[in-house]
């Protein structure tokens, strides 16, 4: 009997250890993505043209900047019926496996992609998982697929505002099997390197669990879910969204919140997630801009700031299509609205902040990133922290306010010879920092 029970006790340990390590090795990261960032490509408003081919023109300044992952919005044909303005939502996929023809042609696209990752770009491509366009062919070839009125027995959209596009049903497995293999024709035929998942909270995560074991048996893909919750970091997805930070930024950009609450939220993610968990931190991103506005009309004079903070805190920090020239107009959506790039008054300013993520061990992604340690300020507008890794050290300090702040740090992390990131000039420190910043001014100290 004792004999039976430790074989017994054994074989359990053995499993539980084997399965561990299999989740670890499955959710482990493209090794690429431990220091990237993210830029975010809109084709149809980055140039006149609005054409793979015209962007593609672009690809060495972006590297010049210092841009790792290229997520480009969905290249799809659009949805004629119930379509909302001239052009339509890209979000309304009327062919899963062809090129929206406003945009170029497969080969165009195919084009980009070996252009971009001869340049050393990985490239993720936007999937609308949740529904279709109302024209979409399996509309009629499988309306098993959608959701159906109980009443009328039509399709309809999975919200009722979203009348451009019609629901899919999840609890169709046949569905999965489509969706799957259409996102493996992009791996194989254009050899994207991943996909970015729009409203992933909306669509079964056992369903994205299978997304990414069919997709890893093609190639290492990197998966960034539009949703938050440690649940999606569980269940295939690399990267969740950090709309948390964005609120708190929004409302402390309005006087409403201040360094403190910054704290709660560090403590809160720490309680929900594992280190090794990725967020994406912005500013802004296509829907922020078209629907709740610029950064600019959201934070005023603080976008800078916040953008220090995006860029600095363990997470990936995302830059959107305009804003290293500062766009402040809300893009239209469902129309042409080309950018006015200007003469891109902030890429040198994203340049620095992209390099500093990018060769700084102590603001790398997940477990290759160091730990966050808040620095006391005396100030309910001033908030600083310490980035640390292998004796490495970065210390970044906020003015949260619309009022100029003085500065008084007292951390035994504070000792030895610091390199402003921005100015270049160096200060010899010993447990001090005495200083002030004017409104919405930021510090980055990196030790020598």
């Amino acid at each position: 009997m004792k004999k039976n029970f430790l074989f017994i006790f054994l074989f359990t340990l053995l499993t539980f250890i084997s399965s561990a390590q299999q989740d670890t090795d499955f959710y482990s990261h493209p090794d690429w993505a431990k220091n990237a960032s993210i830029y975010e490509v809109n084709i149809r408003q980055y140039t006149p043209q609005g054409t793979f081919k015209a962007f593609e023109k672009s690809l060495p300044r972006l590297k010049e900047m210092g841009v790792d992952i290229l997520w480009i919005m969905p290249i799809y044909p659009i949805g004629l019926v119930n379509r909302k303005g001239s052009l339509g939502s890209y979000y309304a996929v009327k062919d899963y496996q062809k090129v929206n023809p406003e945009f170029g042609t497969f080969d165009d696209f195919k084009e980009l992609v070996d252009k971009a990752h001869s340049m050393g770009f990985k490239v993720i491509l936007d999937w609308v998982a949740r529904h279709s366009a109302p024209d979409n062919y399996l509309t009629k070839q499988h309306p098993e697929w959608y959701m159906h009125d109980s009443v009328t027995g039509k399709i309809i959209p999975p919200v009722p505002d979203w009348s451009d596009v019609a629901g899919f049903n999840y609890d169709n497995k046949a569905l999965w099997n489509y969706q799957i293999e259409s996102m493996k024709f992009w791996l194989k035929k254009a050899d994207v390197d991943g996909f970015r998942c729009d409203v992933a909270m909306m669509v079964p995560l056992d369903f994205w669990k299978q997304v990414r074991i069919q997709l890893d048996s093609v190639k290492k893909v990197f998966m960034l879910a539009e949703a938050e919750g440690p649940e999606f970091n569980r269940n295939g997805f690399d990267m969740t969204y950090g709309w948390e930070l964005l609120n708190l930024m929004n409302s402390t950009a309005k006087g409403e919140k201040h360094a403190a609450d910054f704290e709660i939220y560090f403590k809160k993610s720490d309680s929900l997630y594992n280190k090794n968990d990725y967020h994406m931190y912005f500013t802004s991103n296509h829907d922020e801009n078209s629907w709740n506005g610029s950064e600019y009309e959201r934070m005023d004079g603080a976008v800078k700031c916040f953008d220090v903070m995006c860029f600095t805190l363990p997470g990936m920090p995302l830059v959107y299509s305009g804003q290293e020239s500062a766009i402040s107009n809300r893009l239209k959506f469902f129309d042409k609205d080309s950018i006015a790039w200007k003469d891109y008054p902030l890429q040198s300013f994203y340049k620095t902040l992209l390099a500093l993520k990018k060769n700084a061990p102590e603001l790398w992604n997940g477990n290759a990133g160091g730990d966050l340690q808040v620095l006391k300020t005396g100030n309910k507008d001033v908030l600083a922290f310490a980035r640390n890794k292998d004796g490495k050290q970065i210390v970044i300090v906020l003015n949260l306010s619309k009022n100029e702040q003085k500065i008084n740090i007292s951390s035994n992390l504070l000792k030895g010879e610091y390199k402003n990131a921005f100015s270049s000039t160096s200060a010899a420190l010993n447990g001090l920092y005495n200083s002030s910043l004017k409104p919405w001014a930021y510090c980055i100290l990196v030790k020598q």
